[in-house]
């Protein structure tokens, strides 16, 4: 019985009954040393009854070791690994030390801890019991993270426990709070009845609530030390300890310093110490040994066994399990390295060789840590710098950027030659990136470039390309110029690659400084080359996409991206989807494919955030902001647009926000509220938008705003800008709104009739619903009501279709002015009522994908899918795939 958490026990127990019922969920709770977390645990344990339960606890010693406690969670299952589709199965094994390791994507490993987990599921409610999760190695977590994130109907309780310093942004959590005096006074009551009054009072006191604490501290007698409470156990363990036979202390402190509980490995090591035959005697309340593991009854004493060791004590044990684990390069390398006193280029090389069997096995946290005190033990300067440099970069990868930045920082003052210098600049500013200092990785790349453009023009010529990548989404022509200088001026050979890449590079520099009519027939060649760049060429497909998106050709745009996301998904190259599905959802949000831009912006920032890259999510927000600005949703348009000012103010990059402004001016002129829509997209205008492709976009609609304000003065720059960029662009679309801008300015009608000739029959269906709009409310104003009444029907209908409920409700009020008085009829269209992650997997069925083949491409599991796709049938009006496959779910 636990006293006083009967709100914490229901709190679990809710858990288990939707693992029950196959709803999954998740719960990490918080707490200090002793507060109760693991007696949580081991009611989750005792309450389910009927269900498979699977344990792990982070251990201190293995926080370095990749995949350590994920290995142990899923130890008991791993005869069904063979059950998954052959890459996951294939990544789960190299990550687990069970098969060769492929150098598979993190989230490819996340992607099957999720699939294992749902397969075992099958046979019945399944319950993951994590603890200590503080001490779990970044690998690990990285994985049970991610599957933690995607739960949803595969009927799985996972239960985490931690003090402060395990981070699980997003999960429900619960922090457990001590005792109240009553529950104290109960749970004292029951473990020492006899206790004296006094002494019973001073442990209420000293306690605060701390339930280990009201069970320890009446063994340490009346004279309670002066010193926090999880020292004062930690030091009644230590007496406790001390006060052992020398061959116990011995055995408990080689566990202590072994950490994994192998008693085996204990054992022998310990007998090197002189320890003898097992002598676990007298410390039956220390240490747990059963099933060949020992496991100390709480980390306090494992603590108390280390502190109260003397160094030569540690160190003989660190010397003694490095003898013992001779087969086991990378714990040996570690012990060795814990009993290292000074420079050890031996070891150092040890600890560097299995930084590297981290890294393929993307254990790039623990790679991280092994060169850094691989670093720690190299006497020579060359040598030093780079595993510092080698070290900034596992950091980076493992998603730490502020450890990345110390070890590059400690690494630039070692590094001297011009290669190894340009690899640093290369990673400083990968990070000065991320942690939004752009500027600074624009400086850096210059820099590095310039160090190594003689010995290595390809890779100076790679930096700057991201250099004046970079500049471009800082919206600022100067450092765009420079840097294309500078690559102009390596003369690449066509050998390098680069010659997509530097006519890009020209191009974006053109439109920033030179205008339209000279860039864009710049442009056009990348774009219509863009299928013959190399397969694996990532950042050159995807500058021409840019590019695309630039000069007006969003099918194509959409093509290259798609193919992109396509192959990303199926390589696991989680690290450039975020971008990707940023580009596809902007082309699909421009082509008026709203339902599929949201899906894809969706599934992006999610990655995103997954991933570590919070540079990327001011994009996908800005586009998931216009498309709720679209849709009416004004409060989450507000939010969004508003996380996109933040995302600025906080790296300077304009894509963002220019977005968010647009998006809020969208809204406003859905709304009728001309005025500030005009406002907003002149300050945008004037600001970071300037440079940015949406200023030529939004043009259109300030020129609506001003003509409907009667500010035809404020109307004549947008209109020459969208002007300049349609004649050099030479794209119907773009000329059916340069006449409907015309005809807004000068009320002739001549010019809607030819908006209308040119408007395509699907093609940009938003742009000829909001022409039919105007047009029939020029029409009625007018007085030719009838007319009116045909274009405004057209206008509500493609509306609706697209969702654009704002906008169908303006087209429907004014419809009703025209003289139609009959009620609009509402959208039959079911696709309106999917959500965005349901829409995606409809999306995929139709192509005949099974729910196993759509999980491994959306990173969800099988069951999940099942889930979805049975909520979404009703929706559309099917009961089955077949009737699915006949469903015409193309975009508008």
């Amino acid at each position: 019985m636990l006293r006083g958490r009967d709100d914490d026990l229901r709190a679990v127990d809710e858990v288990l009954k939707g693992a029950r019922s196959g709803r999954s969920g998740v719960l990490v709770i918080y707490g200090d040393p002793g507060i109760g977390k693991t007696a949580l645990l081991s009611h989750a344990t005792e309450q389910a009854a009927g269900a498979r339960v699977l344990r792990c606890t982070g251990v201190e010693t293995e926080a370095e070791l990749p995949f350590a406690a994920l290995h142990q969670l899923l130890r008991p299952a791993l005869t069904r690994v063979g059950s998954l589709p052959g890459p996951q199965a294939a990544a789960l094994r190299g990550a687990l030390g069970l098969g060769a390791g492929g150098g598979e994507n993190r989230f490819v490993i996340g992607l099957a801890t999720l699939s294992l987990l749902s397969e075992i599921a099958e046979d019945g409610p399944l319950v993951c019991l994590v603890d200590d999760a503080h001490w779990l190695d970044r690998a690990s977590a990285d994985a049970l993270l991610f599957a933690a994130r995607r739960l949803d109907a595969e009927g799985i309780a996972l239960i985490i426990a931690s003090r402060d310093g395990f981070h699980a942004p997003g999960l429900p959590e619960r922090r457990l709070r001590p005792l109240a005096p009553g529950a104290a006074a109960a749970l004292l009551r029951d473990r020492d009845p006899d206790l004296a009054d006094a002494v019973r009072a001073r442990v209420l006191a000293e306690s605060g609530g701390n339930p280990l604490a009201l069970i320890e501290l009446p063994r340490t007698g009346a004279g309670f030390a002066p010193a926090p409470l999880p020292r004062r156990i930690q030091e009644a363990y230590g007496a406790r300890i001390d006060a052992l036979p020398p061959p116990t202390r011995a055995l408990i402190l080689v566990a202590a310093v072994e950490g994994t509980g192998d008693l085996g490995v204990v054992l022998r090591a310990a007998e090197l110490l002189g320890a003898g035959p097992p002598a676990f005697g007298g410390a039956e309340e220390l240490v747990t040994v059963a099933g060949g593991t020992v496991t100390f009854a709480h980390p306090l004493m494992r603590s108390a066994a280390l502190h109260v060791a003397s160094l030569d004590e540690r160190l003989a044990a660190h010397r003694a399990l490095a003898e013992v684990l001779r087969d086991e390069e990378d714990r040996r390398a570690w012990h060795l390295a814990a009993a290292a006193l000074g420079p050890d280029e031996q070891v150092a090389a040890a600890l560097e060789r299995t930084a590297e069997r981290a890294r393929e096995r993307q254990g790039h946290a623990a790679a991280a840590a092994a060169l850094e005190r691989a670093a720690e033990l190299t006497a020579d300067r060359v040598r030093l710098g780079g595993r510092l440099t080698e070290a900034a970069v596992a950091a980076a990868d493992a998603g730490a950027p502020e450890r990345a930045h110390e070890l590059a920082e400690r690494a630039a003052r070692l590094v001297d030659a011009p290669r190894p210098a340009a690899r640093l600049a290369g990673v400083r500013a990968r990070i000065a990136f991320e942690r939004g200092a752009v500027h600074t990785a624009h400086e850096l790349l210059l820099s590095g470039a310039a160090r190594v453009a003689e010995l290595d023009p390809g890779t100076a010529g790679l930096m700057l390309v991201d250099a004046a990548r970079n500049a471009s989404q800082l919206g600022d022509p100067g450092l765009v110029d420079e840097a294309t200088n500078r690559l102009h001026a390596l003369r690449l050979r066509p050998e390098h690659g680069l010659d997509s890449a530097v006519i890009a590079v020209a191009a974006r520099s053109e439109s920033l400084a030179r205008g339209p009519a000279e860039a864009l027939p710049a442009m056009r060649p990348l774009v219509a080359d863009a299928g013959r760049i190399e397969q694996g060429s990532y950042g050159l497909r995807l500058n021409a996409a840019f590019v695309a998106g630039l000069v007006g050709d969003f099918p194509a745009q959409q093509e290259i991206c798609a193919a992109l996301v396509e192959e990303f998904r199926s390589l696991g190259a989680t690290g450039w989807l975020p971008i990707a599905y940023a580009t596809l959802a902007s082309a699909e949000l421009h082509l008026n494919r709203f339902r599929g831009a949201m899906s894809d912006a969706e599934e992006g920032l999610r990655i995103a955030l997954d991933s570590g890259q919070p540079h990327r999510t001011g994009y996908l927000e800005g586009v998931l902001a216009w498309l709720a600005a679209v849709r009416g949703d004004d409060a989450r348009c507000a939010e969004l647009a508003a996380r996109c000012r933040d995302q600025f103010a906080l790296t300077g990059i304009a894509h963002g926000t220019a977005w968010g402004e647009w998006s809020l001016a969208m809204l406003d002129l859905s709304r009728g509220r001309h005025a500030l829509v005009l406002d907003r997209l002149e300050e945008a205008q004037a600001g970071p938008a300037r440079h940015q492709n949406q200023a030529v976009y939004f043009a259109a609609d300030q020129v609506e705003a001003a003509a409907r304000t009667g500010e035809p003065g404020r109307a004549a720059e947008p209109l020459a800008r969208f002007a300049e960029w349609a004649a050099a662009a030479r794209l119907d679309w773009a000329d059916a709104v340069l006449a409907r801008c015309k005809a807004l300015m000068s009320g002739q009608e001549r010019h809607f009739t030819t908006a209308l000739r040119l408007h395509g029959p699907r093609e940009r269906p938003m742009e000829r619903a909001r022409t039919e709009l105007l047009y029939g409310e020029w029409l009625r104003r007018e007085r030719r009501k009838r007319d009116a009444r045909t274009h405004l029907r057209t206008a509500v209908e493609i509306f609706q279709r697209l969702g654009a409920r704002p906008w169908a409700d303006r087209a429907a009020a004014e419809l009703r002015a025209a003289g139609d008085s009959g009620a609009v009829p509402a959208s039959t269209d079911g696709r309106n009522d999917l959500s965005p992650q349901e829409l995606q997997i409809v999306r995929l069925a139709v192509t005949g994908l099974t729910n196993r083949e759509i999980g491994a491409r959306l990173f969800i599991s099988p069951k999940t899918v099942g889930y979805h796709l049975y909520r979404a049938f009703p929706k559309l009006g099917v009961s089955s795939r077949v009737e699915l496959a006949r469903l015409d779910l193309g975009e508008d």
